[in-house]
């Protein structure tokens, strides 16, 4: 696989976000053996960037990927995010990124992971209540104890990354962004390549709706969070259907898949970026990391940048108040 530099940390350009394997999705949790074998498999096939939270199930995605890793762990740039849960009491939902619950969060997450240190240490969402300068400068005193080697942001907007790289240098941010989420496009990406922060897009497939495997809302299981993204219900999925199918169209030109293809566009936004799909199946990973062979012309890139807007927020509206925007 090629790899990528976000700021001065190298990775393999794909990487594999692990969340759904635990948490958000029908079926979450039913195969943590197949979970551990796609890791494994993603590995062999060259991705390095390993992604969780402790949000996470709460706490079981940790322990999945620890587990998973035990005996690779010098082949894995592992990342983990805090501040989506208070330990103070507020629990899972609660934004906290006040240094007393970062302390506790770091420790817990070390534990769960079974490891020394994590290599990207994310603050998952902003938090409104903490100056986000107290906040890295709580993560700045992790990095110099070598619990943390990189710091990184998530869903963060210009004013805030601009503050938090002038106290300690930001790694990476990772927001949403794909073929039909392009909200960071226009001013987040031009700031990420003027400081030299490396950019790592989550749900890089919308969530799946992009690999074209989703053909009706009754697709999607009980207990999935999709069930209440704006995105997958009523007029909106059939409307957000036909961007997919022009997606399929130019698959079918390349010879890959919609899945691929849109992890191509990505990759064609720029040479720090590296998205991680999700997945907890062995073929699906397979698929995506094959994404790193696909090239596509200028004249389909063109095509899927004129694909019209999708209908509907991407996230539900209690989760679209915590972006900063």
């Amino acid at each position: 696989m090629q790899h990528v530099a976000l700021g001065t940390l190298d990775v393999g350009r794909i990487g594999l976000g692990c969340m759904g394997m635990s948490f958000a999705y029908a079926g979450a949790g039913s195969d943590d053996a197949e979970s551990v074998r796609t890791i494994h498999r993603a590995l062999d096939l060259g991705v390095t960037l390993i992604d969780t939270a402790e949000v996470y199930g709460p706490y079981t995605n940790e322990e999945l990927v620890g587990r998973a890793i035990r005996r690779r762990r010098d082949e894995v740039v592992l990342a983990t995010k805090f501040g989506f849960i208070s330990h103070a009491g507020g629990g899972p939902g609660t934004l906290d990124s006040s240094p007393a619950n970062i302390r506790t969060a770091v420790e817990g997450s070390l534990r769960r992971l079974d490891t020394d240190h994590i290599d990207l240490y994310y603050q998952h969402r902003v938090d409104p209540q903490t100056p986000i300068e107290e906040t890295v400068g709580a993560l700045a005193e992790l990095v110099a104890e070598g619990k943390v080697r990189r710091i990184g942001l998530s869903e963060a907007w210009v004013g805030t990354i601009r503050r938090a790289h002038a106290v300690h240098p930001i790694t990476a941010l990772q927001s949403e962004f794909s073929l039909w989420t392009r909200d960071p496009q226009d001013e987040v990406l031009p700031v990420l390549r003027e400081l030299g922060i490396g950019f790592v897009p989550y749900s890089p497939l919308g969530r799946g709706f992009l690999t074209g495997a989703i053909r009706s809302v009754d697709d999607i299981g009980d207990g999935d969070s999709r069930k209440d993204n704006p995105r997958f219900v009523g007029e909106h999925f059939e409307h957000n259907r036909r961007i997919v199918d022009e997606v399929e169209a130019i698959a079918t030109d390349v010879g890959a898949t919609p899945a691929q293809v849109a992890l191509a566009w990505l990759l064609a936004q720029g040479e720090h970026i590296a998205p991680i799909p999700g997945t907890r199946r062995v073929t699906r990973v397979e698929e995506n990391i094959a994404a790193d062979g696909v090239s596509l012309s200028p004249e389909q890139v063109e095509r899927l940048d004129s694909l019209p807007a999708p209908l509907g927020d991407h996230h539900n509206e209690a989760q679209m108040r915590m972006l900063e925007r």
